[in-house]
């Protein structure tokens, strides 16, 4: 078994490679660690290796871990990477410091309220449905400059665009097209690619890639 470390600094090392090739500073890309479904006693490893950034799926899963290891490590950095529901706004508003998953105007209100109440800003990246898949949560690409203008009236800081390309077909074009559209609206933020396919993501402009298995194993 590889340690934590080991595997995270294999994973750093693709990111720096990529980002060679793409005539890009490695400074550039944020590797989040995805800990959903791991327990604490797995996600210390990689705290231990010095990594800080990482990310959940669910609210609840992160509120029953996440309180009790900021204790001992308060300089981590939380991103909700899952679907948000709205009745649960006020808890990601309270525990996150990212939300990638702004994709529809009933969260955009709840998030709105929740950050006024709470008087904090929380940034996010508006999520895009890149495939027009209708199973999947995203913005429709028809809508983006409306509703990228109702999260910038709501005073929601957009820190750039987030997608999930479809499964079993090649991502690149998905990667290519969520960064002109962010080229298109002005969003430096790119939140694309996972462990299958973060390389690419990173050759093609991500700013943020959500690594899971790739650092933790295949989940149990």
């Amino acid at each position: 078994m590889e340690s934590a470390a080991t595997r995270l600094a294999e994973v750093d090392t693709n990111i720096a490679r990529m980002c060679k090739i793409a005539r890009r500073d490695r400074d550039e890309v944020t590797l989040i660690a995805v800990s959903k479904t791991h327990p604490p006693g797995r996600i210390v490893p990689l705290l231990e290796a010095g990594h800080r950034v990482f990310g959940e799926n669910r609210v609840q899963e992160a509120q029953d871990k996440w309180p009790g290891l900021r204790a001992d490590y308060p300089d981590v950095e939380l991103h909700l990477i899952g679907q948000l529901q709205s009745n649960k706004a006020e808890d990601a508003v309270d525990l996150f410091d990212v939300i990638h998953s702004l994709d529809r105007p009933s969260l955009l209100k709840a998030l709105a309220k929740a950050m006024d109440k709470a008087g904090k800003r929380v940034p996010c990246f508006v999520q895009v449905n890149i495939g027009d898949e209708d199973q999947k949560g995203g913005c429709a690409i028809p809508d983006l400059p409306a509703f990228l203008a109702k999260a910038r009236d709501a005073d929601i800081p957009v820190a750039g665009l987030m997608c999930l390309p479809p499964a079993d077909i090649e991502p690149a074009p998905f990667f290519a097209l969520l960064y002109k559209l962010a080229q298109d609206h002005g969003l430096a933020g790119l939140s694309m690619g996972m462990s299958g396919d973060y390389e690419t993501a990173v050759q093609l402009g991500a700013t943020h890639v959500r690594v899971g298995t790739a650092l933790f194993g295949a989940r149990g």
